[in-house]
């Protein structure tokens, strides 16, 4: 049996989301005649109390164009120390937008309020960049798919409105954080500027994200998409996908989260692990203890048919998703009991 608990995004459409797909009625998005996606489109906007909302092939131009519309280059955005938009987006921030990263050394992939205002720059000074635009990032990847708080989000929509700035989202496990907290879109709609949603990670779908604000926002957002080469044909396939998923993949997603949770707790007691980061969601990051070398436990796990990804400074990490079953975590939770080292 091979398990795969490498990332969420490994997942293979289930037969009733291949079914929904081949059924689709498509058209050529370019010219807004696929009627799947524009369906998908306005679903999505409605969930979160947002005007419009704009399919993207990945998370990361999602990001990206979001990035290019609220800013000018030569400004500043600020964001986590572990947000995606900074350390896994290829460098896009600068490439993109000419724009820097300012970075907060957060709790979990999570600052406040407080941490915010002391990163702002004086417009006036202009020897520093114009702050321009404030990224969040939950569920938190990097810090182990911890969830914000919402009551300090609220404060920070607080903080960005009184020095105006732009508060973008990056929602790519924000289904994850939402069922975990008992949470709802709109919630998260009325507190951004402009929020990006994956569909190919917690949810199933073998791709795609959308990019959710106002009419101007998203107006902007569809010339940029065509510059960064994302505009799309017979999209309708695989905004089915996201459709199905919509209705039918969320509330399963506590299964991950408790699968997760279980994985955490059998690690916890395990003598060679140093360390796990809280664990609210599907994600479990781990440390080894000094000694036990990281190749050595990755060989270990693969000869008992096992994937984990390392993510560099002896961070290791296991998603849990779809595709992931009842007998696949038993068997895991089986060989991780057994391991001595």
């Amino acid at each position: 049996m091979e398990v795969n608990l490498v990332s969420d995004t490994v997942t293979q459409p289930t037969p009733a989301m291949l079914d929904y797909m081949f059924k689709a009625k498509v058209g050529d998005d370019v010219f807004k005649e696929d009627p799947t996606v524009n369906a998908l489109e306005r679903k999505v906007a409605k969930m979160f109390g947002k005007q419009a909302a704009l399919f993207f092939p990945s998370g990361t131009m999602a990001n990206q164009t979001a990035i290019k519309v609220h800013t000018q280059p030569g400004e500043q955005l600020i964001a986590d120390k572990d947000a995606h938009v900074f350390n896994f987006e290829g460098g896009g921030v600068s490439f993109n937008s000419g724009v820097s990263c300012r970075l907060i050394d957060g709790l979990y992939g999570a600052f406040t309020a407080e941490q915010l205002k002391g990163q702002i720059n004086t417009p006036e000074f202009y020897h520093t960049p114009i702050t321009s635009l404030v990224c969040i990032e939950n569920t938190a990847n990097s810090a182990g798919g911890t969830c914000w708080d919402l009551d300090e989000i609220r404060q920070i929509r607080t903080v960005c409105r009184e020095h105006d700035l732009k508060l973008h989202l990056d929602g790519a496990r924000i289904w994850n954080a939402m069922v975990a907290k008992n949470e709802n879109p709109m919630q998260y709609g009325s507190l951004f500027d402009s929020i990006s949603v994956c569909l190919s990670k917690g949810l199933g779908c073998p791709v795609g994200s959308l990019l959710i604000g106002d009419e101007q926002f998203i107006s902007k957002a569809l010339r940029v998409r065509k510059v960064l080469g994302g505009a799309m044909r017979q999209i309708g396939y695989l905004a089915a996908a996201g459709l199905y998923a919509l209705d039918h993949h969320i509330d399963r997603l506590e299964d991950d989260h408790q699968r997760a949770k279980e994985l955490a707790a059998v690690l916890n007691d395990k003598k060679f692990v140093r360390s796990i980061e809280p664990v609210q969601t599907n994600i479990v990051i781990f440390y080894l203890d000094q000694g036990v070398l990281v190749t050595e436990f990755l060989k270990l796990l693969t000869q008992h048919g096992i994937k984990i990804i390392h993510l560099g400074q002896g961070k290791l990490r296991m998603v849990t998703h779809l595709d992931y079953t009842s007998e696949m975590h038993a068997r895991t939770l089986q060989v991780l009991r057994s391991l001595e080292l």
